[in-house]
């Protein structure tokens, strides 16, 4: 499987993720679905997210995680400009090519000038990640 394969099996609900940035663009295709509390992205593992094994990369966890829960930081609080100042992963299980990875934010806690989230990474519905974040609130100026 390539990158160029067409999947047909993307979820019900998702649609082409509308955010590109230069480090994702390899990853591509990635989709999005949002929800009232959540920004869940998901993508179908490709030979061009895997390590030396043919192994899920644990930066693509990383990076997809991270920014699932930055957007959902700005889809449950209205947030715009975070900066992420902590990032942890727990690597749970690993990922194949061919499986369906979905980053689901559960849970976001916003302060007055920092915000919290964690995510949780899984394979054709397998726990694969989790991942907790802060981020820095921009200084709102009146």
């Amino acid at each position: 499987m390539t990158m160029t394969d067409s999947f047909a099996d993307v979820p019900e609900g998702f649609a082409r993720h509308p955010r590109r940035s230069p480090l994702t663009e390899p990853w591509e295709p990635i989709y999005f679905k949002a929800t009232p509390d959540a920004y869940i992205l998901g993508l179908r593992l490709a030979e061009a997210h895997t390590n030396s094994r043919g192994l899920i990369h644990g930066g693509l966890i990383a990076a997809l995680a991270d920014n699932a829960m930055g957007l959902s930081c700005g889809v449950k609080g209205g947030l715009s400009g975070i900066v992420t100042i902590n990032l942890s992963v727990d690597y749970l299980g690993s990922a194949n090519i061919g499986q369906w990875l979905a980053f689901e934010t559960d849970f976001v806690k916003i302060g007055g000038s920092i915000c919290f989230a964690q995510c949780f990474v899984t394979a054709d519905g397998e726990p694969c990640a989790r991942a907790n974040a802060t981020f820095k609130i921009p200084s709102r100026k009146s």
